[in-house]
């Protein structure tokens, strides 16, 4: 197995001439003297035998669009929600100190026929949904999208907030408008509890 290191000297040097003087950097070490990243050396990338050519002649699978707007299918029934979007968050204080502070998060879903109902629910109640929706559905895991993480320290800083709140927002239109799960009582029990 040839190194990193010999491979970048032949490649940096491909006529295997040592022209130290002009490869130094600022520092003063040579090209030859910089240690790679400890990532390169942790896998071998396999030769591919694919060339552009080849890859080209191969035409990618069609893609095929279905209109369910009219269609009665039990699985088109299911769906009640239009659109959802989490329009503001509260933040609610805990004690003097801040011990016990969290945030909600006040989701708006608006149902086929145009009505809108408010929930709000905090980021644990998030949480456990998903986790019932993958223990429910998990050969539908790859359709739910993860939760924004967590943070300790950032947890009440407006762009923290900001972008907990686009993630929030996206997960719940991939499950509310996603015909699989919107008729499921996981869901009814999220949005009703």
């Amino acid at each position: 197995m040839e190194s990193v290191r010999h491979l970048h000297r032949r490649l940096s040097n491909p006529q295997g001439h040592e022209h130290a003087h002009a490869n130094r950097g600022s520092n003063g070490a040579t090209r030859d003297e910089i240690e790679a990243p400890p990532y390169w050396y942790a896998h071998q990338r396999s030769n591919s035998s694919a060339s552009y050519t080849s890859t080209n002649l191969i035409p990618p699978p069609q893609i095929t669009l279905e209109d369910h707007t009219e269609d009665g299918s039990e699985q088109c029934k299911s769906l009640w929600a239009r659109h959802v979007s989490i329009d503001d968050f509260v933040i609610v204080s805990g004690n003097r100190a801040g011990v016990g502070a969290y945030v909600v998060w006040n989701c708006i879903v608006e149902t086929l026929n145009g009505s809108k109902m408010t929930i709000m629910k905090r980021y644990s109640e998030f949480d456990d949904f998903r986790q019932k929706l993958v223990k429910t559905f998990p050969h539908a895991e790859a359709a739910m999208p993860p939760l924004p993480p967590k943070s300790i320290v950032s947890k009440f800083r407006p762009q923290f907030l900001e972008k907990r709140k686009a993630g929030l927002s996206y997960f719940l239109h991939c499950i509310l408008l996603n015909p699989e799960f919107s008729g499921s009582p996981i869901v009814k029990e999220f949005l009703f509890s």
